[in-house]
């Protein structure tokens, strides 16, 4: 194999790993929002925990490798799909940093309100549904798969 073949191959690794913990964030995330008790709905976001750890590995590779990539393939930084998809990363990363925020604080709700009684909670079910951080998380989604579909095809390489 040749080295860009190594580069391209770790690099979409990475974006497997971007992707893939980004889809299990959101489905653990889902899933709390139908739970009734609040253990439930700890012991599911506390899940996500590792799944953002993935998303924040896969980040750094597609990040790393891409700009490995660009440098490698003697690539213009100001060519419009290496920038739009640099953006677009970036925007990711903010968009999910902060609506990923909201679920956290949602998950110590949980874990106290679990520790004193497991009873539902309206407080509880507002913080799942805060359609602010809906919006951050799905717009954070679309931004990763604008620039997977940026890396696939390349318009204008």
């Amino acid at each position: 194999m040749t080295e860009v073949q190594w580069l391209i191959g770790f690099h979409v690794v990475g974006a497997f790993l971007f992707v893939s913990g980004a889809v299990a964030v959101g489905a653990l995330h889902a899933l709390a929002t139908r739970c009734e008790k609040p253990s439930e709905v700890a012991f599911l976001l506390g899940l996500t925990r590792p799944a953002v750890a993935v998303v924040g590995v896969g980040a750094l590779l597609t990040l790393g490798l891409g700009a490995w990539l660009v440098d490698y393939e003697g690539w213009d930084w100001g060519d419009g799909w290496i920038a739009a998809a640099l953006l677009l990363w970036i925007a990711s990363v903010i968009l999910g940093a902060v609506g990923g925020r909201v679920a956290r604080h949602a998950r110590y709700l949980a874990q106290r309100l679990a520790a004193d009684g497991d009873r539902p909670s309206d407080e509880l079910r507002r913080a799942l549904a805060d359609p602010i951080a809906q919006a951050l998380n799905y717009g954070s989604f679309l931004a990763v798969v604008a620039v997977l579909a940026l890396m696939i095809w390349k318009p204008g390489a």
